[in-house]
């Protein structure tokens, strides 16, 4: 049916009583006014009815349709008495339908009968709620130029849903095309104060309700792009009350940022953006769904450093963020801060990045240009190369008197592998690397290396080299056999020779400086350090960040925080995320490209780690074959905890060669603190020879309520060289027994039933005991932390995990990894 015909006197739409839509305020009454009560023509054919008009103070709330079933009725107006007599009650037919409410216009899913053809938002002239008095029918009346459509509903709630989101189809369909064509920028600025006013009164609640209105603003900036700033800071007042709840589209975020970035010294940045970023921070998800988000937010905080106060505006932007508390109610406020950061961070070295890997820069891939022959050539950078060290053997440590100066270090035969972070070494040709010019001490000539060189690695000969060097006898990577150990493994290397000369522009400094200086803030929380040590442990920065001795140098606050927590998740985020890869722990050390100190904050580290469950043979191990020399030279200068370090490597025989213990006890007995721990260290030496010497009982089992004193005192009364099977069931030993338990070298059956014995000890177990044979953890603390460490005793056949916290995946991954495991008890648990 063509609903665009025109008629003749409408009954139902009498022009008296019934003003025109057309002829309306765009925000005008949401229906037209009831007719005067001696007036007539109000009628439907034969059959009376009235006109219900909307509450709006009801308080009742609908959501949106976009499509639903529905009875539809078309009257047309009579112009004869023929088309009066058919269009009567008697002969009036109702059709079902399927509707769907599009943008412009109203469609059934099938067009045949009344809605043959969509009827159009622009010609419907009038809309109104009638309720019949004779029959329990819920209409809503549709006056369009030629007729009347009917839609019947089942219940007076659907009805009013239908005719609200009717309405505001019609209505935002007409905002539409009155601002996709502004003539004058003074009724534009009414109509969106009318457009957000109708937006927050509507009576439906949907997400597309606030976000349709700043779709629409969206495109009419964008369109019009000359408008003058004071018509940007009007605009954006008058559509701030939608954007309280509701985050800005993309284009309205581009809109947003070139408007910090022109004037970010405007209230509106305070006034307006704070709320809408606050909101950003605290309910996005996913910033990589919306990427302009986060640019926004991005520029926002640059805004804000532009002020006067500058990161002092900042720093109070960011404890309002975290609250007055000590913990933080919002979780996702500090991950969104850190995704702004790294970007920030990112954008900094986007052009050294894009030179390296010859790839299109994210502004180039928004402007279109991705040929190569549009491309930059590949930007040279400075690098530091002063003239390489004589090759020289290990750092030889000759034994001093006590409190004598330390001996001078000698030449390092090699630059040692540099560490870049995330990315894997970057192989270079052998061969010994050529020499610099002759120039004055303290001012090497830089060369001028492309981008693409930056952090370039110097890697071990080969494979048979690393061969070599485990055959000659050193098992934590200390001198001996055929290799020639390089720099990283002796001494500390100077800071000019770990990062490069890069020069930044003024703007990308300061954006550097201002988000480095957030990420030193949220290092300060201590409820956020835990979360921000597990973000930033994969260092998710580039390399060309890292190679930069600026920005390694503010990040080392943010470091150092992390080597002062005594929390384990946090100061465990300092070791590489996973094997193979490089921490910050490997960074900040000695040889690292990040380390500009003599080895104090590696110290710290280093601390830190042995403090907690990191006391083990496996990160021995990796300080031995990676930072032994490092190690040994701030043991020389008094550092107490490499002291310790090097003390721990004897006692546990990390060191098989000969030469390098000698050369470890020498630079003991250089120091008065390392003279005093090493003759502890040998008098604890032989009392465990006398504590291993053949001898005593095989079996012993400690009374009930025994501690651990008990047990270190016992075991120091006599040889134990035999003792096969220990019980310490019902006793108050804790985890700490551990130390004395690891020096019964023929101990095969333990039993720990019912006592404090946590994961910490586990681990020590796990790593000196291999021939544990028969393990019993029945009603012990232990969870899969703890047990994982099992599946490195292959000895073991018989385990009692009985009312522990074991899992079923730990179950599956030690039954997998023992092969000797015959008997296991589950029971109480979750793998039961």
């Amino acid at each position: 049916m063509d609903f665009n015909g025109s008629g003749g006197g409408n009954e139902l739409h009498n022009n008296q009583f019934y003003q025109s839509e057309e002829n309306k305020p765009l925000l005008g009454e949401m229906s037209a006014p009831t007719a005067p009560e001696g007036n007539n023509n109000n009628k439907l054919g034969a059959g009376s009815c009235k006109r219900t008009l909307l509450n709006c103070s009801s308080g009742m709330r609908y959501k949106l349709l976009q499509e639903g079933d529905i009875q539809v009725c078309v009257v047309k107006h009579p112009r004869t008495f023929l088309s009066k007599i058919l269009t009567s009650k008697f002969l009036r037919r109702w059709e079902p339908h399927h509707l769907t409410l599009t943008e412009s216009s109203l469609a059934s899913a099938t067009p045949t009968g009344y809605m043959e053809t969509t009827l159009s938002y622009s010609t419907i002239e009038d809309l109104q709620l009638l309720a019949w008095d004779n029959a329990p029918k819920y209409c809503v009346q549709l006056s369009f130029p030629g007729g009347t459509v009917l839609l019947q509903a089942s219940n007076s709630y659907l009805r009013d849903q239908w005719f609200h989101s009717l309405q505001w189809k019609k209505k935002i369909y007409k905002y539409r095309k009155v601002l996709n064509n502004p003539s004058r920028w003074d009724v534009v600025l009414k109509e969106i104060r009318a457009l957000v006013d109708m937006a927050l009164t509507s009576p439906l609640q949907d997400e597309s309700i606030h976000q349709a209105p700043l779709h629409i603003i969206s495109t009419l900036l964008a369109e019009n792009t000359k408008l003058s700033s004071q018509d940007h800071e009007n605009i954006i007042v008058a559509i701030a009350p939608l954007l309280e709840n509701n985050h800005p589209p993309p284009d309205l975020c581009e809109f947003f940022c070139k408007h910090c970035r022109q004037r970010p010294r405007s209230m509106v940045v305070i006034e307006v953006f704070t709320p809408v970023v606050q909101r950003i921070l605290k309910h996005n998800m996913d910033f990589g769904k919306c990427p302009r988000l986060r640019l926004f937010t991005q520029e926002y905080i640059l805004a804000l450093n532009e002020l006067n106060a500058g990161m002092e505006v900042v720093k109070k932007f960011v404890h309002s963020m975290h609250g007055p508390t000590g913990q933080c109610p919002h979780p996702r406020v500090l991950p969104n801060l850190v995704a702004v950061c790294l970007a920030a961070i990112y954008s900094c070295y986007e052009e050294f990045i894009n030179s390296r890997d010859n790839s299109p820069s994210l502004k180039e891939i928004r402007n279109g240009c991705q040929q190569q022959n549009d491309r930059k050539p590949p930007m040279p950078l400075r690098l530091p190369r002063p003239e390489p060290p004589a090759v020289g053997p290990l750092l030889p440590l000759t034994a001093v008197h006590p409190g004598g100066p330390p001996p001078e270090p000698q030449p390092s035969p090699a630059l040692g592998p540099l560490s870049n972070g995330n990315h894997g070494p970057v192989a270079q040709a052998p061969g010994p690397p050529p020499a610099a010019p002759a120039q004055s001490p303290g001012s090497p000539a830089p060369s001028v290396v492309n981008s693409s060189e930056i952090l370039v690695e110097l890697e071990r000969s080969n494979n048979s080299a690393n061969a070599r060097q485990k055959a000659g006898g050193c098992r934590g990577g200390g001198g001996g056999g055929d290799s020639v150990p390089s720099l990283i493994d002796c001494l500390l290397v100077s800071p000019a020779l770990s990062t490069l000369s890069i020069q930044l522009p003024a703007q990308a400094d300061r954006v550097l400086g201002c988000f480095a200086l957030i990420l030193k803030m949220l290092s300060d929380y201590d409820d956020w350090r835990p979360a921000l040590a597990s973000l930033l442990q994969p260092i998710p920065f580039p390399k060309e960040a890292l190679a930069h001795a600026k920005f390694t140098k503010e990040l080392k606050y943010v470091i150092q925080r992390f080597a002062e927590d005594p929390r384990q998740e946090v100061h465990s985020c300092l070791l590489s995320v996973r094997s193979g890869k490089d921490g910050w722990f490997q960074l900040y050390s000695p040889g690292g490209v990040a380390c500009d100190d003599d080895g104090e904050l590696f110290a710290s580290m280093v601390h830190i780690l042995m403090g907690s469950c990191y006391k083990t043979k496996k990160f021995l191990l990796s300080l031995a074959e990676n930072k032994l020399g490092p190690c040994m030279l701030l043991a020389l200068r008094g550092n107490q905890t490499m002291v310790e370090i090097l003390c721990l490597m004897l006692e546990y025989n990390i060191m098989e060669n000969k030469d390098t213990q000698l050369q470890i006890i020498s630079t003991l007995e250089s120091t008065q603190t390392g003279l005093r721990m090493y003759e502890q260290l040998c008098d604890r030496q032989r009392e465990l020879k006398e504590l291993q010497r053949k001898g005593g009982p095989t079996r012993l089992t400690l009374p009930s309520k025994s501690t651990d004193a008990d047990l270190a005192r016992l075991l120091s009364s006599g040889s134990f060289g035999n003792l096969e099977n220990l019980s310490l069931a019902f006793t108050n030993v804790t985890s700490a027994c551990a130390e004395q338990l690891i020096k019964l070298p023929s101990l095969k059956q333990l039993n720990l039933w019912s006592t404090q014995f946590g994961d910490s000890g586990l681990r020590l177990l796990s790593e000196h005991l291999a021939c544990l044979q028969v393990l019993n953890l029945c009603e012990t603390p232990v969870t899969d932390a703890g047990l994982l460490a099992l599946s490195s005793m292959k000895s073991l056949c018989s385990l009692n995990m009985n009312s522990t916290k074991l899992t079923v995946d730990t179950y599956e991954d030690l039954k997998a990894k023992l092969p000797n495991l015959k008997e296991v008890d589950v029971r109480y648990t979750e793998a039961w």
